[in-house]
Formats: structure tokens, sequence, C-alpha cells
């Protein structure tokens, strides 16, 4: 204000001067007006000046640049004020924007499900959880189109699953089926579309629902079975009796009387061995809620070694307990927890007859705050593709088998909030895992 008012002031002298012919006094006036314009050009240069210098470290994101107050100008003290005042604010923005990507990026971190974003044009992967890298097994991964090659089933699904739609795949990793619930929703920024993808495992939840499902299909089947069962077999015996009669023993048809009762006692047979293959099913729904105690391993190995070391020793099979906590416990069932390990033993029993050395470990560990036992054999394995079928009850993979014995150990560990796993590969031998909830701690007495 000060420059314009001197410049005001000499041009009007200049004029006054010019108009009234004192042409001396121009010498004065038109260097005056001179000197006050270059001086307003050097001022608003050096203006343009700061203000560039202000431009260049905003456009370089260098907001810990300062501009000195002190040492400035009285004329640009304001305007660098401002400009430290507006890096300040910037810096402070920033702070608070990386402190709430770095909170984001730990929560995504420590939650289960996987998170993968990818660029869709060029599949070049943007962002990718640690628990996606272990559901998969992939410690590194730059491209969504990477995963052709190692999976090429699942990189289908994912490429193919539309945004807002789920699905669910079934993905084997450590000779284990598990299911993974996948969902696709699409994300634009910065002109780039990205695919973002969750993945979550979902094995334990599906078990839980299928065991459901076939609780009440069994009480149905079981219910009707016996219902109709029943009366034929009481039929058969009042038969049997009429036939044994003395009228009828002394009668002229004594053979076509014997293939009758021939046939009775077929249809009575028959009737018994349905009624007790029934009954055994009605097992699988006869257990309701838990007898929970605390109860040591050690304890329970050893008396599962002592009840099955006869067979074991018969048959030439060597068990191998490992135990590296003696004071591992868990809470369960004692009576329930035992038919269970008796059942994965006698079933591993039945997979090494035909092993050069059979050998059966019974083990116990913690992992990620779960207690799990192992029972793991050297027998010919189950194949890939029955997997996922060998807990549906009536399914068996053996001849003889009723298909009762896995959905049984199933139903008890889902009733012990557990969950029972199976990891086999052909030739190499079965692993059955059952894991129990949490660690307990401390020792029991016993």
């Amino acid at each position: 204000m000060l420059r314009v008012a001197l410049l005001l002031g000499a041009l009007a002298a200049t004029s006054f001067a010019f108009v009234k012919g004192m042409h001396l006094y121009l010498l004065i006036t038109l260097p005056l007006v001179a000197y006050i314009v270059v001086d307003m050009i050097r001022f608003q240069r050096r203006v343009l000046q700061e203000v560039s210098q202000f431009i260049e470290s905003v456009s370089y994101r260098d907001f810990s640049r300062h501009f000195n107050v002190l040492k400035a100008p009285a004329e640009l003290k304001l305007i660098r004020q401002g400009f430290n005042d507006i890096n300040a604010t910037f810096k402070l923005i920033s702070r608070e924007r990386e402190t709430q990507y770095q909170y984001l990026q730990k929560i995504l971190e420590l939650v289960d499900t996987g998170i993968l974003s990818y660029e869709i044009e060029s599949g070049a992967v943007s962002w990718v959880n640690e628990s996606f890298k272990r559901l998969v097994d992939i410690p590194y991964i730059k491209t969504i189109h990477s995963l052709e090659k190692r999976e090429t089933a699942f990189y289908k699904e994912i490429i193919q699953l539309k945004p807002g739609e789920s699905n669910v795949i079934s993905l084997t990793r450590n000779q284990q089926v598990i299911k993974i619930l996948v969902s696709a929703s699409i994300m634009r920024t910065d002109q780039q579309v990205n695919k973002l993808i969750a993945f979550q495992n979902v094995s334990e939840a599906i078990d839980e629902t299928e065991s459901k499902a076939w609780q009440k299909l069994l009480n149905v089947m079981t219910h009707e079975i016996m219902n109709s069962v029943a009366p034929i077999s009481s039929l058969a015996d009042t038969l049997k009796k009429r036939l044994q009669s003395p009228d009828l023993v002394n009668s002229t048809l004594t053979e076509e009387l014997e293939d009758i009762e021939l046939g009775i006692d077929t249809i009575k047979k028959r009737s018994d061995g349905l009624l007790k293959f029934t009954e055994s099913y009605r097992n699988l729904n006869k257990i309701t809620k838990p007898d929970v105690t605390r109860i040591r391993l050690r304890n329970l190995f050893e008396d599962l070694n002592n009840l099955m070391r006869p067979t074991l020793e018969k048959k030439g099979i060597e068990l191998e307990i490992i135990l590296r906590d003696p004071g591992l416990t868990v809470e369960a069932d004692v009576h329930l927890i035992e038919q269970v390990l008796i059942n994965l033993l006698v079933n591993a029993i039945e997979a090494v007859k035909d092993s050069e050395q059979p050998r059966i470990t019974l083990s116990a560990e913690i992992q990620k705050n779960k207690t799990l036992v192992k029972i793991t054999d050297n027998g010919s394995g189950i194949p890939m593709e029955l997997l996922d079928k060998i807990f549906i009850p009536f399914f068996s993979t053996r001849k003889t088998g009723s298909g009762i014995g896995l959905s049984l150990c199933k139903q008890i560990m889902l009733l012990h909030k557990g969950n029972i796993q199976v990891q086999s590969a052909k030739n190499q031998g079965t692993a059955f895992i059952l894991q129990f909830a949490g660690v307990v701690a401390g020792a029991v007495a016993g």
C-alpha cells in the first residue's frame, strides 16, 4: 500500500510539473517514478519466487521445508509464515493418514480373513495380507496370474468370480481339503479398477452345518426303519411258533413246512440284523451333552496303550507315543474321547495291515492356541477324491465297514467345540487330527 501511495504521489507531481511547465522538477519526479516501478517489479518477483518454491515443495510432497521468517524482508515475513503454517497443516494431515493406514494394515493383518487386491487390466497385485499367504501357502505374489501355474482351478474361480458374488472353493493344503468362501468387489482409484477379494476358511462352519443336517436325516431314517422292521421281526416269531405247533408238526406237508420255516428264519435273521444296524446309527444322535472334565493326555495315552497293546503285538504293529509336555491337558468327556481314539486306532490298524513295517504314532502338541491330538499311520493312504466324504454317515472305504465310526468321531468333536481333520496321501499314510479349542493351563491330580 505504501508503494502504491508513493507511486500515485510521484505520478501526480510529475503530471502537475508537466502541465505547469516546470520542466526542472521533472528531473526529480521522473526518476522517482521509475525507481518506485522497478522496486514494485522486484517485490513481485521476490513474491513469485517464494510462491514458486512453495509450489515446488508441494508438487514433490516435501512438507518438511521451512521458510525462514526471521531473516526475511519485512514484506515477505507474512507470506513465509503462511507457507510454514500450510506445511505444518499438511504434515499433520499426512501423519494422521499414515497412522490410519498403519492402523488399518494392522487390523487387516490380524484378521483370519485373507484379502487380495489386484489391478484388473494388468493383474498386478496391489495389496495382500498374511492371512491370504498362509491360507494359500504362497509367501510372495506379484501378479494374480502367477496363481495359474500353482493352483489352476483356484485361479480360474477367482478370475471368473463377478463383483458382489460369493462362492465356496475347495482347496487342498498339506494333504487336507479345506473349503474357502470367496467374495469379490470392485474398487476404483486414480483411474484404475481394482478387484478386491476376501477369502475365509469356512470348513468348520460347513462341517457343523452338515453334521446337524445328517443328524436330522438319521433321526427320520432310524425312526421309520425301526417302526417298519420291528413288526416284521415280531410277525416272523409268531409264524415260526405257529409252524412248531403239534398239529402242523405232525402234518403230511413236512417238507413244505420246512421250506416255509427256513424262509421265516431268513426273514427273522435279516430283520434282526437290520434292527441292530439301525440301532448302531441311533448312537449318532444319543449324545447331546458331554460330561466335561480336565483330562491329562499322558494318562489317556497310557490307558489306550494298555488297551490296544495285545492287538498291536499280535499284528506286529509298532505304536509310538510322543508327548513333549507330560502335563498337557484338555477339557473333554473322557469316555467319549476314548471312544474317538479307539475308533481311529482301529482304523489305523486296518490301514497298516499290508505295510512292511507297520507303525502308528499317537502324539499331542499345542499350535496356535489349540491342543492337537494326532493319530498317524504309514498305511496306503486315502485317495484324494474320498477325503471330503469319509466323515459322511453310511460312507466307508472298507467293504466290511458300516460308515458309522468316523461320523461318530466327528459329532463327538463338534460337541466339544472342536473339530477333526484328516491329512492323507497315497502310499504315504494318513493322519487324523483332533482339535480342541483353547489351551488348558495347569495340571490335574492323578
